[in-house]
């Protein structure tokens, strides 16, 4: 099989293409001829040798945690109507994601239609399943003027797709020109670039005041999005891509009679179906075209230059591996 696998902690270029034996199901294991493989930003610092919500791995690493495509060979005390299905998994913890072959536990595949691309199952399976997390934990209402730091990535334009599909009126933020344009062509209400100058006062000028920030981003762009808030508004946090949480105070929270929350971790899990749950109800949304995923893809044996323009912030949507 072909795989992607890192040997050593470090820059992008240490991820490298080799040739692998493949691989054999084990007792109640499937293995997937894999057709699309999900890149998440936190490979990027596992890549690294950073640990966060998961530890570094132990190298030789073959990185990647999710997986679409068909299953072509079952273990003993598997089902054999399994063989041949289109499927999207989520490994968890374990990896194996960036190659042409992986092996999981049949409990966590979701047989996928006809008619959902690889790349928007992935999409789904991971980015989706948190997307649909944030909403039902803090809704979207049809009154709302919502405002989406980093709108032009996987995560936030399925937030902002949402919100604007609620009625409420949309701010995407983006960074760059090119991506700006692009959430354009899609149909959001207001782009905003916010590597320009002076961008808050255009969000001012365009809509006044926000009711809720989806806030992936945190750091300077966090802290300006949260000055755009109105009396009441709503903070949503759930991640700081630009590497340091959104700054507050008690007394911006008690000025502004804010509501801040985090939308991660046990709120998240105490959803119906908990984890699993959101991913199929996410996966059931692109199905149902609910959802179009935004989505970059490379060929896997380009995961460098993936990972590079996902540090970089070049790529739009969710990074996806094709071998």
């Amino acid at each position: 099989m072909r795989a992607i696998r890192l040997h050593e902690f470090g820059p992008a270029d240490n991820l490298a293409p080799e040739e692998l034996p493949d691989l054999t199901p084990g007792p109640g294991q499937v293995r997937v001829a894999v057709q699309a493989s999900g890149v998440h930003l936190i490979d990027t610092a596992l890549r690294r040798g950073e640990p966060g919500p998961m530890p570094a791995p132990e190298l030789p690493t073959i990185p990647g945690r999710e997986v679409a495509g068909v299953v072509d060979a079952v273990g003993a005390d598997v089902p054999g109507d399994w063989l041949g299905q289109r499927v999207v998994a989520h490994l968890g913890l374990v990896p194996g994601g960036y190659a042409s072959q992986a092996v999981t536990d049949p409990a966590k595949l979701f047989a996928l239609p006809d008619g959902v691309a690889f790349a928007a199952a992935i999409a789904a399976v991971g980015t989706g399943r948190t997307a649909l997390g944030i909403l039902e934990t803090e809704p979207v209402r049809a009154a709302d003027t919502v405002l989406i730091p980093s709108a032009a990535g996987g995560l936030g334009w399925l937030l902002a797709q949402s919100a604007r599909d609620a009625g409420a009126t949309v701010v995407a933020l983006a960074g760059g020109a090119g991506k700006v344009e692009r959430l354009r062509e899609l149909g959001v209400d207001h782009t905003v670039d916010y590597t320009v100058d002076g961008w808050a006062d255009v969000v001012r000028d365009a809509v006044g005041e926000a009711t809720v920030v989806y806030d992936g981003v945190g750091g300077e762009v966090g802290r300006r999005s949260l000055e755009l808030l109105g009396a009441g508004g709503r903070l949503v946090m759930f991640g700081y891509s630009s590497g340091e949480p959104t700054q507050f105070t008690t007394a911006d929270v008690i000025a502004g009679g804010l509501t801040v929350s985090w939308s991660l971790g046990a709120r998240m899990l105490a959803l119906p179906g908990g984890i699993p749950g959101l991913a199929g109800r996410a996966l059931e949304r692109v199905a149902a075209g609910q959802w179009s995923p935004l989505t970059t893809t490379y060929p896997l044996d380009e995961a460098a230059r993936a990972h590079a323009d996902l540090e970089e912030r070049r790529a739009m949507g969710k990074v996806v591996l094709v071998p």
